[in-house]
């Protein structure tokens, strides 16, 4: 048995991730950890969907920053002269990597084709001529590509989500666009040419005819009819070498190409020419038209979230130090002195990482050291070195035993003695910080060579969700 899980059903439940996000119902955000080198070679392991990667990966956990915005995305494709892009079908399940229909070009619009340029023999032909400006209307280049403006994107929403791999796609609220067509202005003025996109987007267009058949001895072009429950598209065939090699939209008289609308089935009959055996199909647009949502025209089931820790991030982030795991979280909590759950964690930033108290100013030493309790016999890693503090984590390598108040600490060459119980309010040696690691859903974990966090540096962390 073979089956689908359709575009629209990915897009509702990204739309209910998103919403979660945007109303901030649920708070997501992006946590970084695991000091300790993969192996002697750092090859990095691809993450199993397993219950034990989960609990491996909170073990190692350092620090979480909110990701408190997300956007949709694609892939991105870049328009360059001298390439053949295709035009848009409605028989692609996704932007195809070869050829795409979609391109961001370098003054940051983004633009997708309706009607590939060919030759009169059928063969398609590169595309020379940058699509450029903000028209609600399908335009033509010289080169004879088609093209459709669907958005441009903001510094800011590039600063976030754009990158060599993935390009951003949103569209505007419709409760923003009605605000600003009421005089209340609340879009920006890229947000407003988006938002004229989508107002002139016009249902049950036919984007193109594709020929599947050329058929043979034709002797002059033959009358293309189109057939379906909508109105006034219409088409041109050309014929080369007695066989018809391509169908293309007429001009109108607002735009470049006739595409009708209100077309929600439509055929392709050629008749006439001579020849015969000749077919085609029709390429019917989005359901609500071109532009009115480009999530749609683009084919985006994908969400990206963004955190951008800097340094030490009001002293949650370590600095001098690796980290080789990215995970999203979903609600973590504060830690709690009882059994019972902490408050939910709303604070920008948090460290996750548990600490042991000496009676003294730590040695560096301890940094990236194994360290053992002289009594307990516990042992642990050690993330950070931060005054009389020793923040760790445990792993299955080093057990998961509880070291023991009072007792000495040695490892890395040095040794120092946990405050003993009593002594002051703070004096638990396996005191967390203001994150509990077990808190949370982790739904997404990301495997990275490691990479070494500087006071001066700020990390830009991606993360791409995908159905």
């Amino acid at each position: 048995m073979s089956a689908i899980i359709t575009d629209p059903f990915k897009k509702q439940l990204t739309q209910t991730v998103f919403d979660e996000v945007a109303n901030n119902t649920n708070r997501y955000y992006i946590g970084i950890g695991r000091s300790e080198p993969w192996d002697s070679s750092e090859t990095v392991p691809t993450p199993t969907d397993t219950p034990r990667t989960v609990r491996n990966v909170r073990a190692g956990l350092q620090s979480i920053k909110s990701a408190s915005d997300v956007s949709y995305v694609i892939p991105r494709y870049n328009w360059s002269s001298g390439s053949i892009y295709q035009g848009y079908d409605d028989d692609f399940a996704s932007i195809p990597d070869t050829n795409p229909y979609a391109v961001l070009t370098e003054d940051n619009q983004v633009y997708m084709v309706l009607q590939q340029a060919k030759n009169d023999a059928g063969t398609a032909t590169t595309s020379t001529i940058k699509p450029t400006g903000t028209s609600t209307k399908p335009f033509k280049t010289s080169d004879g590509y088609v093209w459709k403006f669907l958005y441009s994107l903001s510094a800011a929403r590039s600063s976030a989500f754009l990158s060599a791999n993935f390009l951003p796609v949103e569209k505007i609220l419709d409760s923003a666009r009605v605000n600003d067509l009421t005089g209340t202005t609340t879009l920006s003025t890229l947000e407003i040419q988006q938002a004229l996109v989508q107002d002139s987007a016009v249902p049950g267009q036919i984007i193109g005819i594709s020929v599947t058949a050329g058929g043979t001895g034709y002797t002059s072009v033959p009358t293309v009819t189109i057939d379906g429950d909508g109105v006034r598209a219409t088409a041109t065939a050309t014929v080369s070498g007695g066989a018809v090699t391509k169908i293309e939209l007429d001009s109108s008289t607002d735009s470049a190409m006739a595409m009708g609308q209100g077309y929600n089935f439509a055929s392709v009959s050629i008749t006439g020419g001579g020849g015969s055996g000749a077919k085609a199909r029709t390429i019917l647009g989005p359901d609500a038209g071109l532009g009115a949502d480009a999530r749609d025209d683009l084919k985006s089931t994908s969400l990206m979230f963004n955190t951008k820790p800097n340094g030490i991030e009001d002293s949650n982030f370590i600095v001098g130090q690796d980290f080789r795991q990215v995970a999203l979280i979903r609600d973590p909590r504060h830690t709690s002195d009882s059994a019972a759950d902490g408050p939910p964690f709303t604070t920008s930033s948090g460290k996750v990482l548990r600490f042991l108290k000496l009676t003294a100013a730590a040695n560096t030493n301890f940094l990236d050291a194994t360290i053992t309790g002289g009594t307990s016999g516990a042992k642990a890693l050690v993330d950070e070195v931060d005054s009389d503090r020793l923040y760790f984590h445990q792993t299955e390598v080093t057990g998961f035993k509880a070291f023991a108040e009072g007792e000495a600490i040695t490892g890395g060459g040095t040794s120092g003695t946990l405050v003993a119980a009593g002594v002051d309010a703070d004096s638990d040696a396996f005191t967390r910080d203001d994150v509990d690691k077990l808190s949370g859903k982790i739904v997404y974990i990301e495997n990275r060579a490691p990479v070494t966090r500087a006071a001066n540096q700020q990390e830009d962390i991606k993360v791409v969700i995908s159905l």
